[in-house]
């Protein structure tokens, strides 16, 4: 058999038929024996958890919900919600800003996003009813033990309201009718409400307030407020926290009246027992719905 000459072209090898299901990628292996069962179904691809809730149809909402769903964990990144939920970035960020602006959502110290307060102050407004009816015979016993008026607060905003109040019936007091918007800038329940809150708020709180840092972290330390003259000159009032059954402060009970009679030092007189008024409340709110039937000085654990 003769040999190709010399300088003539060789014949090119022939290339394989493309598979009929497309090229192949480098480094991949051709498709043995036949092709896959169409019958068969693929695996789903891997994506964000099932939601907890079914959706509304209402599409801002739902990525809203979305949101907040995954928050409960704790906080989380925006790249972190990202991956959780299964939006687009973008959107993760409009609507993670917006709750922000309401107050749904807040940021913590590493900037993450957390459950912002407005959504534990909806949890607790769901309650007042409970709340406020368990407060008027221990506001009534707590008038009694002082002599002074005395009143149930709670936050909704920049302001706090008076939900329950049991007045001085003669002399000279301090008059706050049930649902009177008094600031939070000053006096001691607005402290008593303000003390224990995140540092971002605690910082928002304090500008323009007739209170400073240093008032805030002696509440803390002794766990109740007072104030001189704060709210409205001439009075003075004594004020302790309300705890919800997550330990969240949830409104403050306070005494009020004249200087004159509360003295300047509201809280040696007067401190005692209105924490312990409180404190019975919280008992009552978060465990034992029986304890509002004892009198103040009396273990509310006790028959």
């Amino acid at each position: 058999m003769s040999s190709p000459r010399a300088g003539a072209p060789r014949p090119r090898a022939s290339r394989p038929a493309a598979s009929a299901s497309g090229p192949q990628r480098p480094g991949t292996a051709p498709p043995r024996g036949r092709a896959a069962d169409p019958a068969r179904p693929a695996d789903p691809p891997l994506g964000p958890p099932r939601p907890l809730h079914s959706p509304s149809g209402i599409g801002v909402v739902d990525k809203s919900v979305l949101i907040l769903d995954a928050l409960e964990a704790g906080p989380a990144s925006l790249a972190q919600l990202v991956e959780c939920t299964g939006l687009a970035r973008p959107t993760v960020h409009r609507l993670a800003s917006a709750l922000i602006h309401h107050r749904f959502l807040s940021r913590d110290v590493r900037g993450r996003y957390v459950i912002g307060s407005r959504l534990a102050e909806l949890a607790s407004a769901a309650g007042d009813d409970r709340l406020v009816s368990a407060a008027g015979p221990i506001l009534l016993r707590l008038r009694d033990a002082t002599g002074e008026s005395s009143q149930l607060y709670r936050r909704q905003g920049d302001a706090r309201v008076c939900v329950a109040s049991a007045e001085r019936p003669i002399g000279l007091r301090d008059s706050i009718p049930i649902g009177t918007q008094l600031s939070m800038r000053a006096g001691s329940a607005a402290q008593v409400l303000l003390a224990w809150e995140d540092h971002e708020r605690l910082v928002e709180g304090l500008q323009g307030a007739r209170f400073t840092p240093t008032v805030l972290a002696g509440v803390r330390r002794r766990g109740w407020g007072e104030s001189l003259g704060e709210r409205e000159p001439g009075v003075a009032s004594v004020s302790a926290p309300v705890r919800g059954p997550s330990g969240r402060v949830i409104a403050a009970v306070s005494i009020s009246g004249p200087i004159e009679r509360l003295t300047r030092q509201p809280g040696r007189q007067h401190a005692e027992v209105v924490v312990q008024a409180a404190h019975q409340l919280t008992e009552m709110v978060r465990k034992n719905p029986d304890a509002a039937e004892h009198g103040l000085g009396e273990d509310p654990g006790r028959p």
